[in-house]
């Protein structure tokens, strides 16, 4: 009975299943069985590894997990390939094993190997035939042939079951006409299977031996712009030279055809090379060389202006050449900072502050300085820049003005103070006039007949374009005020008199006594002959005369 109730209560939580492992990669196969504290047993292929966490046989091999858990779970750490074969794991007193589980080991083919590598000689004329060897590997290999990035069809294909009976060799043949082939030509053979799936290569490189080899020398080197150079075609060919031929840039030089080429050297030698190409009864072979000419810069691409939002990338590109190597400056003119060393300059997510002139600069050392100016141009909501407090005579006209730079120009300006929306034109004593300049719009509103409310307003300038609006709070200040700070306790303060005829403007929560007993509420205007007395620890008395 109770060796029934252990069957009954033994479960596998987890049993090992198939898996399929690299060679030399570790793998786990997971076994747990819950209501059972007896012996545990691996079994490989029918044959027993080890009771519980004994392993001392197969040293690579453990059993790992909590015990006390039922897991007994085995790993193998560097797998071979003869780790390959089926797996269970067994209760032993409860006469119950799990599934068998099939453990697939894979082998990446070894590097593969082309006959006669790296280097092939041939004949011009004579096909070629390239041999690839993969062996060692499980599955077998693949194998392919690529020249130029392309694959190459048609090659030979054979494989070999090794003694072991798991690996394999495969052999690739490749057969390659002579109107296919071409000097110098890399041609490669990539192996691979599911254990290496993006492949081992070997290559090989083409080598046709009669056709012209030949060495083109320049003296002497580096030149000044404007000196004599000599150029030299040397060159070896069986069969012998039948010809040679110069040209500068792709254009021919007809009175030169020998081996020798002289010429006095400008700019254009540097980056137009002179050519030398070679002919037998085969064919030819062309060589080019530049000459090191000592010059200052030269534009070789223009840079543009460039008009572009606000939050987007801005990207100037600007292109010197020069000889010795010449250096690149980006500066924002009026500003000491350099902004790239490169020939592209990138202004990322653009302000409306980085609006302005750029300077591409290049400089070739004991040589020479060039430079070319771009406008950047950043389309944005205007921005308002003015005084917040502006000056008029009381009882005289006074303007107040808004300047506003926008791109693109803006759609609507508007002044707007209490009730009052003004765009353009007259209303009542109040005008609008907008002038456009060079840097930027000017809106100025004028008032007739300035009076003391005036200067307790608040005047709004609005400006408006596509891609939004901007606000500045102006206010309008007396010319030739004063302001005085009567602070209490002090002599001048306990008994302050303000000149006759005089109109006092309080802070917003002073409180003032006259002399003759009457308190004074809260106020801001206060007209008076009398002497005033302090109330408050801070008092801001400012007076404007009639």
């Amino acid at each position: 009975v109770k060796h029934l109730l252990i069957l009954l209560s033994v479960v596998f939580i987890q049993q090992p299943h198939d898996l399929v492992v690299v060679a030399g990669q570790p793998v786990t196969l997971p076994c747990s069985i819950t209501g059972y504290h007896g012996m545990v047993l691996w079994v490989k292929d029918g044959l027993a590894l080890g009771v519980n966490r004994d392993m001392s046989g197969y040293p690579r091999y453990d059993v790992i997990g909590d015990h006390s858990k039922g897991e007994y779970h085995l790993l193998i750490q560097r797998t071979e390939l003869t780790d390959d074969g089926s797996f269970e794991c067994q209760a032993i007193q409860a006469a119950t094993r799990s599934r068998p589980a099939r453990l697939t080991v894979l082998v990446p083919p070894d590097d593969p190997v082309i006959i006669g590598a790296p280097v092939v000689s041939l004949r011009a004329g004579n096909s070629l035939n390239l041999t690839c060897h993969a062996n060692n590997a499980k599955p077998a290999a693949s194998i392919i042939w690529i020249r130029n990035g392309e694959v190459l069809n048609g090659a030979a294909y054979t494989k070999t079951l090794l003694r072991d009976g798991r690996r394999e060799s495969t052999v690739s043949t490749l057969h390659i006409s002579a109107s296919n082939i071409e000097n110098g030509q890399q041609i490669t053979c990539r192996a691979s299977n599911k254990a290496a799936p993006n492949g081992k290569e070997a290559t090989v490189t083409i080598d046709i031996q009669h056709f012209p080899l030949v060495n083109l020398s320049v003296e002497p080197q580096p030149v000044l712009e404007g000196n004599l150079v000599k150029f030299h075609c040397a060159a070896k060919a069986n069969p012998p030279v039948t010809h040679y031929r110069w040209a500068k840039g792709g254009s021919m030089i007809t009175d030169a055809t020998g081996d020798t080429y002289e010429v006095l050297v400008d700019h254009s030698f540097f980056t137009e090379p002179v050519s030398c190409e070679v002919t037998n009864a085969l064919g030819n072979t062309n060589i080019s060389r530049n000459v090191d000419v000592y010059f200052g810069p030269r534009l070789a691409a223009e840079p543009q202006s460039l008009q572009v939002d606000r939050g987007s990338d801005a990207v100037f590109s600007c292109a010197w050449i020069g000889n010795p190597s010449l250096t690149i400056v980006w500066m924002k003119r009026g500003h000491g900072v350099v902004l790239s060393n490169e020939n592209t300059l990138t202004l990322k997510a653009v302000r409306q502050e980085d609006a302005g002139k750029y300077v591409c600069r290049a400089v070739v050392p004991r040589v020479g300085v060039g430079e070319k100016e771009v406008t950047l141009t950043v389309n944005g909501p205007p921005t308002i820049s003015s005084t917040q407090t502006q000056q008029a005579l009381y009882g005289e006209k006074g303007q107040i003005k808004c300047f506003i730079r926008s791109t693109p120009p803006p759609d609507r300006i508007a002044w707007s103070w209490k009730e009052t929306v003004l765009e353009s034109g007259t209303s009542g004593r109040y005008t609008v006039e907008t002038v456009s300049t060079e840097d930027g719009v000017i809106s100025t509103l004028t008032m007739s007949n300035i009076v003391p409310a005036d200067f307790q307003t608040i005047y709004n300038c609005t400006a408006w374009n596509s891609f939004g609006s901007d606000t500045e709070i102006i206010r309008l200040k007396e010319q030739g005020k004063n302001q005085v700070t009567l602070h209490p306790n002090q002599p001048h303060c306990n008994r302050f008199r303000l000149q006759p005829q005089a109109i006092c403007l309080f802070g917003p929560a002073v409180t003032a006594q006259r002399r003759d007993g009457i308190i004074g509420k809260s106020i801001r205007r206060y007209a008076i002959n009398n002497s005033l007395e302090c109330t408050k620890n801070l008092v801001l008395f400012v007076c404007f005369h009639r």
